[in-house]
């Protein structure tokens, strides 16, 4: 087991991290920029250190000074958490380089999931089903042009090194293929340093369904079931649960069949999150992320499987003690992202929380780095924390999480509190009669 883990993170993951570490008997390290001397992951953590100034490409995304940090304070590995460089492959190279382990999967599984071209090419070799789309990148107009006439209107045009929405471009007909297939390419470049994009078919209704998978260094590896992440806006999640409602569950044993050979074959490491469109009884990769995913809240409240503590013990070289017929699935849970927003214009509200209070009760978990006279910053992403509930069933989950939202209070800044609290109440929701486009619409009825 490692001694001394560095967190390059900050906010509620670093938090959730450093409790893992805790529980495990492993010393911890917080890095923060100068903005967040103050935030509650570097009061939690046995030492801190700042690595720069509050912007993330002069501190969280600097890959000098955190290498720098860990081995000044003798940390023998690190936990990316999730987003900043959590799926840089350099980044874990340089770790090995430097005899630092990456509490993550191989460099090379980073690199071929983190290119959705690559990792369509990788998965189609699998049995996983795929969305129909072009064989690799789209080189020219003309491949362009006969790609989406093969594979029919509407079509969806994808940054390879894409995500969170960015380089995504929906086409309906071909007279706007062209003006779409450049806006792509351009914001492809802009956000990612790679214009290089690809096409699939474009579904109208699906659902985003996720499975978690978990594997060590030893050929194990299990899965944690799915979790039904489709309240989106602009491809952002907003709501997750788990298990999923209504879906097709002879299809669902089939693709987690397909998944766990897959993993096996390639020699995975670590945890990590299939993500799937599933439209009509039928599920479609649309890509892997190999990192702890924002949502994992509900798998764990749903398995009872620690995946972050797991995360750390797999990476120091231990077998996981659990094999698939030990995990087993018990009652319903749901997440909601609670982000320092207007509810209705979504535009961020950085300032001082000046009163914060966070519900309780059987079955409610709050994870956050946020407290009383805590300022949001604006230099970060807004997620100031997650409200998860669990109960026995779906219906006795909704009615918890509802009474968890009126408890939460939060004052001094917008939050999005308002808007979980009216989508939760929906005859949709509640129903889950809800797909990927559900909320955009619902907001512009408002």
């Amino acid at each position: 087991m490692f001694k001394k883990v560095l967190i390059a993170n900050r906010g509620e993951i670093a938090v959730r991290v450093i409790r893992s570490c805790q529980e495990l008997g492993v010393d911890t390290v917080a890095i923060h920029s100068k903005a967040d001397e103050d935030s509650m992951h570097v009061k939690m953590a046995n030492e801190s250190i700042c690595v720069g100034n509050n912007s993330a490409n002069e501190s969280y995304l600097n890959i000098p000074a955190i290498i720098t940090a860990a081995e000044l304070t003798g940390a023998d590995a690190i936990h990316p958490g999730y987003g900043f460089l959590s799926e840089n492959a350099r980044f874990a190279d340089i770790l090995e380089e430097h005899d630092i382990a990456f509490i993550g999967p191989k460099s090379q599984h980073i690199k071929i999931m983190g290119d959705k071209i690559k990792a369509r090419e990788t998965i189609s070799k699998t049995g996983i089903p795929l969305v129909p789309g072009s064989e690799g990148s789209i080189v020219n107009l003309n491949n362009l042009k006969k790609t989406a006439h093969k594979i029919g209107y509407p079509i969806i045009i994808k940054a390879a090194s894409g995500g969170g929405g960015k380089g995504m471009k929906v086409v309906y007909t071909e007279e706007n293929l062209i003006d779409q297939y450049d806006l792509a390419k351009s914001e492809a470049e802009a956000n990612f340093g790679n214009d290089e994009v690809y096409i699939e078919k474009f579904l109208e209704k699906p659902k985003h369904i996720e499975f978690q998978i978990f594997a060590d260094k030893h050929g194990n590896v299990i899965h944690l079931g799915e979790r039904d992440c489709s309240m989106q806006r602009r491809h952002q999640k907003i709501i997750e649960e788990a298990p999923a409602h209504n879906i097709n569950i002879s299809e669902k044993k089939k693709v987690l069949n397909s998944i766990i050979s897959a993993m096996k074959k390639i020699k995975y490491i670590g945890a990590g999150t299939v993500e799937m469109l599933y439209e009509n009884g039928k599920f479609y990769f649309i890509e892997m992320n190999t990192r702890v995913q924002v949502e994992h809240p509900v798998t764990e409240m749903i398995t009872g499987f620690d995946i972050v503590a797991e995360q750390i013990k797999v990476a120091s070289g231990l077998k996981l003690k659990v094999k698939q017929e030990d995990i087993s699935f018990s009652g319903h849970s749901i997440e909601c992202r609670i982000n320092a927003e207007n509810s209705k214009t979504f535009l961020p509200s950085p300032g001082i929380i000046s009163a914060y209070h966070t519900p309780g009760g059987p079955g409610v978990r709050v994870d956050s780095a946020a407290y009383e006279k805590y300022k949001v910053l604006p230099y970060y992403d807004s997620l100031i924390g997650k409200l998860i509930v669990h109960a026995d069933n779906r219906d006795l989950a909704i009615s918890r999480m509802l009474r968890a939202l009126n408890e939460f209070i939060i004052e001094g800044i917008d939050t999005t509190l308002d808007l979980h609290k009216a989508v939760i109440s929906t005859k949709d929701f509640k129903s889950s009669n809800y797909d990927i486009k559900w909320l955009e619409k619902f907001l512009a009825r408002k």
